[in-house]
Formats: structure tokens, sequence, C-alpha cells
């Protein structure tokens, strides 16, 4: 298990991080979220023991985190930190042998993880000559090259095509479900919605909001209700509803976020009286709109 415990760091006037903490078992994923500058790569190069806290803890199983520990740990920064000139095939072979592997399981594992990401053709190109998304793919071999037991990956889907995207979500997948424990950080709420059980969002330095994300959504404060009309004004059938924090509207079609405790049965059979209804949905709030409430 992971186990970050209340974390501060300061550089200078800055306070990065101030009582960072979250949990995570092995054989989990957990989406760290939080606006640019919340403290996700600062907490991250703690963890990889880049940076010295200021004061809190960081345990792997219980255990202060050793440099043993950091061989078995796969790290992928924000900032790319790959030898350009280096062959793409070379250069995780390298890599794998830094972490402890021979010569030959290092190369193995190196062209295997090339031919997963499609790049089996480039094993003898120079990094700098991929593109930015082959790079990208590269950036995560290298992680994952020495199979490691805890996987922190700082961004890891930025500016990917949908397909690569495809690709690395199902090797997180992969990963989570074969026993180790997965932190990932990404601005793509939709995607962490649909891959992690789990996720932690951070603000001005101190995690807000933790755990499963059914149970946040089920325990948030609101609701999303969706509804369309048959030749009216949706709007005003929303004013007859109490509790509505924002509505938009798309023509016949309106969506609001409302109260959870809002009397949506007595709404629906006001509408329902109208005869105009067309559409209503009433679900738990999304991802997107969970951060939005946490960090607003």
């Amino acid at each position: 298990m992971l186990k970050v415990q209340d974390l501060h760091k300061t550089f200078g006037n800055i306070r990065a991080l101030a009582g960072c903490s979250f949990e995570l078992e092995r054989g989990h994923m957990l989406g760290f979220l939080g606006p640019n500058g919340a403290g996700k790569t600062t907490a991250m190069r703690i963890i990889f023991r880049l940076i010295r806290p200021d004061s809190g803890l960081v345990t792997w199983d219980g255990e202060p985190i050793e440099p043993d520990d950091l061989l078995r740990f796969g790290y992928m920064p924000e900032q790319r930190g790959l030898y350009p000139k280096m062959r793409a095939g070379d250069q995780l072979t390298y890599l794998g042998r830094l972490h402890g592997m021979s010569k030959t399981d290092a190369r193995a594992s190196a062209e295997s993880w090339l031919d997963r990401f499609g790049l089996s053709d480039r094993v003898g190109d120079p990094v700098e000559s991929l593109s930015h998304g082959n790079q990208q793919r590269v950036q995560l071999a290298a992680a994952l090259v020495h199979d490691p037991t805890l996987l922190v990956l700082d961004e890891p889907l930025s500016g990917l095509d949908p397909i690569a995207v495809e690709t690395m979500s199902d090797v997180l997948r992969e990963q989570a479900a074969s026993g180790k424990a997965v932190v990932f950080s990404s601005h793509q709420l939709d995607l962490v919605e649909d891959l992690c059980e789990e996720v932690a969002i951070i603000n001005a330095g101190e995690v807000v909001v933790t755990g499963k994300v059914e149970a946040l959504k089920d325990a948030a404060p609101i609701r999303h209700l969706e509804l369309e009309v048959d030749g009216g004004d949706p709007a005003a059938l929303v004013a007859f509803l109490d509790g509505v924090q924002s509505t938009k509207a798309d023509g016949e079609r309106l969506t609001a976020i409302i109260d959870a405790d809002a009397d949506v049965r007595g709404f629906i059979a006001h509408a329902q009286e109208t005869g105009k209804l067309r559409h209503f949905a009433y679900t738990t709030p999304s991802l997107s709109d969970l951060f939005r409430e946490a960090v607003k």
C-alpha cells in the first residue's frame, strides 16, 4: 500500500503542499486530480524522494520508502526525461538495466513494450526523430520496462490521439488488474471517471476530496437534471422546481444542476400534467461536477 500522510512543502513564499494525504492499495488505480499549480507534481516528486518535504511522511507497505523500493517503482514525470539522441530500444534497455534487470531481460522487455505501443519498427530510431505522441509512448514504456509494483504517472495521456489514449488506458487497467498500484494525474476527467475506481482531488496543496468515485457521486449535495419539452420553453418548466443552482438551455432541451434534496417527484408530476415532457433524466453528478465543486 502507498500511503501519503500530511505532506507540507513550501518554496520560498509559495506554499506547494499544505496537508496532502491519500492512500492506495495494490491492485487499484487512483486518479490524482487538481487544477494547475495545486501541488500534484510536487507530491509525486516527494514519493520518489526527488524533493524533501518540510513535514509529513510517505510509506510503502507501512515502511518509509528506501532506495531499494524505488528500483521497483515506475515514474513518468511531467517534464519528460528521455535522452533525445539515444535509440528508443537502447534507451529502454539501459533504463531497465538501471533497475537491476539483466541485459537480455531488459532488451526483451523493451522490445515487448515498443511492440505493444505500435513502435516495433522504431526500435533503432533516435527518440528525437519520433513524434510527440510516440515519444510519449516511449516515456510510458520507460516507466513499465522493469515491471514495477507502483506506477506514478504525471499527465501520461496529454497530447495523445484517441487511439493512443485507448491503448494507454488498456495498459493502465491491465497493470492495476495484475496487482500493481497505479496513481496518475490528468485533466481529462471523463477518462479518469471511466478508468479509476478512486480519486483524490487536491486544491491549494491540500487534498479536499478523496474516496471511491461512485460513493462520492452518491454523497454529493447536487444532482444532474435533463429535460426536453415538445414545443415549449423548458426554462419556464424548471421555474416550478426548487433548489436549482444553474441551468443551460439548448433549444427545447435543458440541463440543470439542482440540490440533491429537491422535490423531483413533485416536479415530474407537474411536468407530466403539461403534456409536453418528451425526455427526462435525473442522475448523480459527473466527476467533472465534483471537481468543480471541490476547487471552486
